[in-house]
């Protein structure tokens, strides 16, 4: 049993969809970032948390990566090519999808009002266009997953990825990339976890 520590509104979605298509049983906190249930475990105060045999797990995509591979679904085998092509695209997510969006984050409602520049969202708008460039230049050629027929970690990142950039309102201009993100929300799993909140 595993206990996941964060809200649907964070990086925690990404764990609890992982959760949901791996089938696993969990129980789930629904916990704001800095609040008392999240520090008395990790004391960063950050989201989400996984706690496995009384351990805290914390940063979303190495959690991701541990149920992953703890399970053997979403994942190609550690060692593989496959999973470099895996890790390669995950790390290009977070890098230059995820960096840019959580940095419009910052200067729209995370840093103190006189340290925010909303001036800087243009460049970070141009960013995230080059990031889906880039990303759509990595994808496999067929199938509907970023690596072809099999669907891993990396899709539920990107996917989630995509609702923040909608919702952050930073254009998906890359028709695969619109594509991907529908066909991913779409998913059961998906829908459970966002329940979850």
């Amino acid at each position: 049993m595993y206990t996941l520590i964060g809200n649907v509104r964070s990086r925690a979605m990404r764990v609890l969809w992982t959760l949901e298509e791996l089938g696993v049983p969990y129980e789930h906190v629904d916990a704001p970032p800095r609040s008392e249930a999240v520090t008395r475990i990790s004391p960063a105060g950050k989201v989400p948390v996984l706690v496995v045999d009384g351990v805290p797990i914390t940063d979303s995509v190495a959690i991701m990566t541990f149920l992953a591979d703890r399970h053997g679904a979403l994942t190609f085998p550690a060692g593989t090519i496959d999973r470099a092509r895996q890790d390669s695209l995950t790390h290009l997510i977070l890098d230059e999808v995820d960096a840019t969006l959580w940095s419009a984050a910052k200067h729209s409602f995370v840093l103190p009002e006189d340290l925010r520049l909303p001036q800087i969202k243009d460049s970070l708008r141009w960013e995230f266009a080059r990031a889906e460039a880039h990303l759509v230049s990595r994808m496999a050629e067929d199938g509907p997953f970023l690596m072809g027929e099999t669907m891993t970690i990396a899709d539920i990142l990107f996917a989630h990825c995509g609702g923040w950039a909608i919702n952050a309102k930073f254009e998906i201009t890359q028709p695969r990339l619109r594509e991907h993100i529908a066909m991913m929300r779409d998913r059961p799993a998906f829908k459970r976890a966002l329940a979850r909140g």
